[in-house]
């Protein structure tokens, strides 16, 4: 009797190891902070160009960086979808969702958003940079290493300076 309680409580645990979900950990080195946000941004001494945002989008954009700072990119997905069917031409949600694309390892998704985000974005500024950064990033691991080299040319490209007088 004794034996079979053993195997119950033993069963019993294991049962609730298997149905218990562990939080995403939180990835340690993105490549796209290393190689798309931190360079883009240390470049965005000039002019930016940002889209007016629907404070409903503004939410959701936080909830979607709030979920990828804990690892869990699909709540960020899902939330940057959501933003996504308010403002669907918005750049700056297109660009957050081709680098949430590019860390789950989508490449041809996150070259997509990217593209899109380009077309429908500033020419110049920090999105314009971050924009060409992810399709380099993307297109390499595409093993496109030509198209990779020329979005990395363009992404300096993307940088305005102030002027010297003010």
């Amino acid at each position: 009797m004794n034996a079979m309680i053993r195997i119950l409580s033993l069963l019993a645990a294991l049962l609730l190891v298997a149905c218990s979900s562990p939080s995403p950990a939180p990835i340690a080195d993105r490549e796209v902070t290393t190689r798309v946000r931190t360079p883009a941004s240390e470049d965005s001494a000039g002019v930016q160009v940002y889209s007016l945002q629907n404070p409903a989008v503004r939410q959701l954009t936080a909830q979607a960086q709030a979920a990828e700072r804990t690892g869990d990119l699909d709540l960020a997905t899902a939330y940057l979808e959501r933003a996504l069917r308010i403002q669907p031409q918005d750049p700056q949600l297109l660009q957050h969702m081709a680098e949430v694309k590019l860390q789950k390892e989508d490449y041809q998704q996150a070259l997509n958003f990217a593209v899109r985000s380009y077309d429908t974005g500033p020419r110049v500024g920090e999105i314009c940079s971050r924009n060409w950064r992810t399709i380099s990033v993307a297109r390499e691991h595409l093993r496109d290493s030509s198209g990779a080299s020329k979005a990395e040319a363009r992404a300096t490209q993307c940088m305005n300076t102030r002027p010297k007088r003010l």
